[in-house]
């Protein structure tokens, strides 16, 4: 693979697809490698850099948490990103069951 043990498999892939698709008419397979390791080593730095920047952002709201539990003296309860509301459409069905039940039982007035 490349000398970079850090890079993955997937990664160095990528970069030789990217290096043969832009080679040259007359490059050499050496010249074409050297490419492919310099996208390959820029792959890498993205990737590093995107970890550190999720990394900080994540440390960021943590802290935002954090003082925000300590400002209104509550325990810090990390709650998920994602709010779901109860669907209401169940509950409606209910009332609307129980309301046609009780109506024929009134109408009918338990007659069999």
């Amino acid at each position: 693979m490349s000398k970079n043990k850090d890079v993955s498999a997937k990664s160095h892939e990528e970069a030789l697809l990217i290096a043969k698709g832009t080679q040259k008419p007359g490059q050499s397979k050496e010249q074409t490698k050297l490419i492919a390791a310099g996208i390959e080593k820029g792959i890498a730095q993205y990737k590093k850099q995107h970890k550190a920047k999720l990394r900080e952002q994540d440390k960021q709201r943590k802290k935002r948490d954090k003082s925000a539990a300590k400002q209104h003296n509550e325990p810090l309860v990390i709650e998920p990103e994602i709010s779901a509301k109860p669907p209401l459409l169940p509950w409606v069905l209910l009332g609307a069951s129980w309301l046609g039940f009780i109506g024929y039982l009134l109408l009918h007035g338990g007659q069999t």
